[in-house]
């Protein structure tokens, strides 16, 4: 028991001296330092869009009311599954505005989980393609890189910060990063939405 204990402890040590070594938790810092200034200027943008310029209520009433909610997650789908165009935020607080805001940000949630998984399976697809794989290594050079690192913890990372999650979902792809940890790890995409919905619900 006791060996199995300091076996633990062994195994924790080398962890994080490795991830001191490689810069994970330099790079986490830098994200964070990154993500929580991005978050914030989103929210209070909101704010004073909602405030002073814009009623999102009613813009997405109107949107809701014009658009049938398959049509907006499709779109939203799509865009989760090609490289996160679209930022979730915007969707976000369109699900405030729909008859049932928990279940369609639950949707939103399982979208952009699913759109991680066809990501996921593009890029093991880009391997197959010499010239699209050769133009995919330049684009997503840091994302590879950093999974081959960190693997599992990169995509915690990918799903929790406001760091493309399609491309670092690629990029686990591509370098065949093992299917049942990465559905395992990406569940946190769940978690991101629904803390991101507290801060946004209470403002649109």
């Amino acid at each position: 028991m006791k060996k199995s204990k300091k076996a633990r402890e062994n195994r924790f040590k080398r962890m994080h001296k490795y991830y001191s070594l490689t810069g994970f938790y330099t790079f986490v810092g830098a994200s964070l330092k990154k993500a929580v200034p991005t978050i914030l200027f989103f929210v209070v943008a909101l704010f004073l869009l909602d405030r002073y310029v814009i009623d999102f209520t009613d813009l997405f009433t109107h949107i809701t009311n014009t658009y049938a909610p398959l049509h907006i997650l499709g779109v939203f789908f799509l865009s989760e599954s090609l490289l996160g165009l679209i930022p979730p935020e915007i969707f976000i607080a369109w699900a405030d505005k729909t008859v049932n805001p928990i279940v369609f940000l639950s949707l939103l949630a399982l979208l952009s989980y699913l759109g991680g998984v066809v990501s996921y399976f593009i890029g093991k697809w880009i391997l197959k393609i010499p010239s699209v794989y050769e133009y995919m290594e330049v684009k997503m050079k840091k994302h590879l890189r950093n999974v081959r690192k960190w693997g599992g913890f990169m995509i915690i990372v990918g799903a929790l910060l406001p760091i493309p999650y399609s491309m670092t979902s690629m990029a686990a792809g591509t370098i065949d990063y093992p299917f049942k940890n990465f559905l395992l790890f990406g569940l946190l995409r769940f978690l991101r939405f629904y803390l991101y919905a507290i801060a946004i619900f209470s403002l649109v």
